[in-house]
C-alpha cells in the first residue's frame, strides 16, 4: 500500500462536508491515527455561550472517520460513546483518535477532544466496522 501525503488525505476527506463545512481541519495522520482541530466560532455555541457538545462529538468522530479509514477506505461506526468533561476555554478544539485494537472486521478507537490551553473537553470511545 502506497502512503498518502496530508494534502492528499486532505483531498480525500474535504467530500466529509458537515465536518469540514463546520470547520474541521486534518493536522496529522499515523498509523491508524490522526488529530483534527476546529476554530470555535459563534456558531458552534450555545444559547448559554458554551460550545455545544454536538461540536465536540463532530471533531471526535471526524478523527476516527480519518484515523480509521485514511489508509484504506471502509470502515464506518458500528457505536460510539461519549463522555463531556469540561467546557473548552481556549479558541480550538483538538481532538486525537488513537486506534486501540485494529481487528479483521472491527477496530476500537479512543479519541481525546481538548482545547489549545490543555483542557480535556471530552473522551470518546468508538467501535468501527470494516464495511470492505
Amino acid at each position: 500500500m502506497q502512503e498518502k501525503t496530508l494534502e492528499e488525505v486532505r483531498a480525500i476527506f474535504e467530500n466529509d462536508r458537515f465536518a469540514t463545512e463546520n470547520g474541521a481541519v486534518i493536522d496529522e495522520i499515523g498509523d491508524h491515527y490522526a488529530k483534527c482541530s476546529l476554530k470555535i466560532e459563534d456558531r458552534h455555541r450555545n444559547a448559554m455561550g458554551a460550545v455545544m457538545g454536538g461540536v465536540s462529538f463532530t471533531i471526535a468522530d471526524f478523527a476516527f472517520a480519518v484515523a480509521a479509514n485514511w489508509q484504506e477506505i471502509g470502515t464506518v461506526s458500528l457505536n460510539s460513546s461519549i463522555t463531556y468533561l469540561g467546557a473548552p476555554k481556549g479558541e480550538f478544539l483538538t481532538a486525537e483518535a488513537v486506534c486501540v485494537k485494529n481487528g479483521r472486521t472491527t477496530s476500537c478507537y479512543r479519541i481525546i477532544v481538548s482545547d489549545e490551553l490543555g483542557n480535556a473537553a471530552a473522551t470518546v470511545t468508538t467501535t468501527g466496522y470494516k464495511k470492505a
